[in-house]
């Protein structure tokens, strides 16, 4: 048994704060078909928000170095139509070049977990210019890339352990690009803004509230249209393009029923917004666990995100869904539980799906999210005391003439009958708060809960004031007392900022 800033670190049961830094992972060698959820990023290259920030390969290395195992490519002709752009399409946002992107996935892909990296691209290229992204793929790569030898190989797809090293390509073929422009959308354009919904001080989005307001909506699904589709794309296109695509993303006719039905002989990956998914987790729940145990369910975020906010990822990970796309450029509750959610599995960036949504069982039942279920583990949290701002911050930085007043709040985000946050007192004029407060947390789906811990300073006079915050797989909880290391808005660790905590799960 090891200690990484108190949190035991037992074989077999791994914990490690923060991810990506040398620990253990276990992804047995024979899992099956996409039986694991991986760290996918949204529109990977921006370094800001959606609609005029710069593209950059900038963005793409921090993310491959915080454990990121999806980069997503937007790829179009330049000005001369003689090379490849990334960037966001019909937007203000400033291109760079695609063969930059490629060498600097090569360097950074493995420089926080040896698992494989899918490269999503978004093509909306012509077929002289797809041979020659194969080209600089190929060349890139080099041995690196994987992909399947034949048809036939592809049904069986290969486990994370035994594409450890490898990159793999992920995209529409290009027929399914022109097909899905043929159906493109009405209104098309830029949409409106929504506002700053993410930002740290706003709650994580209600489930339920979520899905009864995309219940009012009706559901106009354009499987893997993503956000944008260019109408120009030529039907033909080089072998050797499609050759490198290992991962087939195609376009579903008809109704989202027809969307989700299982095809033993083949294997799909679907992408659905954010709302999409929402109207379809209302309607067709079952039908979604039932789909990603056997293929891949993407889900990115709404358009009207330009901000680079994030939505709350449970109810992608609840139905199953394997890539869950953040927009990691930005910041907020959401994101920070996307951060705690894979610091599991030593930090290698997949994690293994619980049982209940892999297993076909009898009378092809499978795991409903909507279903009242009985309590299956209880965490009980208390928290004892807080230390370091003293260390990490300027005296005035909480309050100009006096100590903090700090409180935590303390909570559990999950299912929505575990979901729940509660706090403490506040403590008034003290850098080193003494709480010693419990919390109990019955839970119904422990293998899909984060443990979420916040610090605020108690401002009496306008905004209560950010001072660190965690997020923690109850899954790999261990009992006992604990020093636990706060982050930042960022997700970056403080110094010095920790809780004396103790765990106890029955």
């Amino acid at each position: 048994m090891g200690e990484i800033s108190g949190i035991s670190v037992i074989p077999g049961g791994i914990y490690q704060i923060p991810p990506g830094m040398g620990g253990i992972c276990i992804i047995p060698p024979d899992m099956g078909r996409f039986p694991v959820f991986d760290i996918p990023g949204h529109n990977s290259y921006l370094t800001g928000n959606q609609l005029s920030s710069d593209c950059s390969d900038v963005p793409i290395i921090k993310a491959l170095q915080e454990g990121v195992r999806v980069i997503e490519l937007d790829m179009w002709p330049n000005s001369t139509k003689d090379d490849i752009h990334i960037l966001h399409g019909r937007t203000l946002t400033s291109p760079v070049e695609l063969i930059r992107c490629l060498r600097s996935i090569k360097k950074y892909a493995f420089s926080a977990s040896p698992y494989p990296v899918v490269i999503t691209l978004e093509d909306h290229l012509t077929p002289d210019l797809r041979a020659k992204v194969a080209k600089m793929v190929v060349e890139t790569f080099g041995d690196m890339l994987y992909y399947p030898e034949s048809e036939e190989s592809s049904r069986d797809f290969p486990s994370p352990e035994a594409l450890k090293g490898r990159i793999i390509i992920s995209t529409k073929p290009p027929k399914e690009y022109l097909e899905a422009n043929s159906v493109k959308k009405n209104g098309g354009g830029m949409q409106e803004a929504e506002p700053d919904e993410e930002a740290w001080g706003k709650e994580v989005p209600d489930l339920q509230m979520e899905l009864e307001s995309a219940d009012k909506d009706d559901l106009d699904v354009s499987a893997d249209c993503d956000d944008d589709d260019d109408q120009q794309v030529a039907q033909s296109s080089p072998p050797e393009f499609k050759s490198l695509i290992t991962i087939q993303a195609g376009k579903p006719k008809g109704t989202i029923s027809d969307a989700l039905k299982v095809d033993p002989d083949n294997v799909r990956r679907l992408s659905l917004s954010e709302k999409e998914l929402a109207k379809a987790a209302v309607s067709h729940g079952l039908d979604l666990v039932r789909f990603t145990q056997r293929n891949l369910l993407r889900i990115y975020p709404k358009g009207t995100r330009v901000n680079s906010s994030n939505y709350n990822p449970f109810i992608a990970w609840i139905h199953g869904a394997q890539m869950v796309a953040f927009n990691m450029q930005g910041y907020g509750r959401s994101l920070w539980l996307m951060h705690g959610f894979y610091k599991a599995n030593g930090g290698c960036g997949y994690v293994k799906k619980p049982d209940f949504l892999l297993n076909n069982a009898p009378q092809d039942e499978v795991f409903d999210p909507k279903a009242k279920l009985p309590v299956k583990q209880t965490l009980k949290v208390k928290i004892y005391l807080g230390d370091g701002w003293n260390l990490d911050f300027e005296k005035t930085h909480f309050d100009a003439y006096s100590p903090p007043d700090f409180y935590t709040r303390v909570g559990i985000a999950g299912v929505e009958d575990d979901t729940v946050m509660k706090k403490t007192k506040a403590i008034e004029d003290s850098w080193t708060p003494v709480w010693d407060e419990e919390f109990i947390f019955p839970l119904t789906v422990p293998e899909l809960a984060l443990l979420r811990i916040e610090v605020h300073e108690h401002d009496k006079s306008g905004k209560d004031d950010f001072a660190g915050q965690i997020c923690l797989p109850v899954s790999e909880l261990r009992r006992g007392f604990r020093t636990v290391p706060l982050f930042d808005r960022k997700g970056m660790k403080f110094k010095s900022v920790k809780l004396l905590m103790r765990l106890i799960l029955e």
